[in-house]
């Protein structure tokens, strides 16, 4: 096994990562530890994955909240 293979985001889309987090936060818990708009208002899959595709910052907070919990759950 190499090291990317074992990493939490290994193989995940950002789709994936969005719907897990949704899942077991959902949305007003997620924009409550990510304080961003497109969750707050009006939220949809759709429009926070445009969003968080042009915002690396956006992204890098959504991907290190899902390795957390990748880590704690055990995906």
């Amino acid at each position: 096994m190499t090291a990317h293979d074992t990493h939490p985001l290994h193989g995940v889309t950002l789709e994936q990562i969005l719907n897990r987090l949704v899942e077991h936060y959902e949305w007003s818990g997620l924009a409550e530890r990510i304080d961003i708009r497109c969750f707050k208002s009006d939220p949809s899959i759709k429009s926070s994955l445009t969003f968080l595709r042009k915002t690396p910052w956006a992204r890098e907070k959504v991907e290190a909240l899902y390795v957390k919990l990748a880590r704690t759950k055990r995906w």
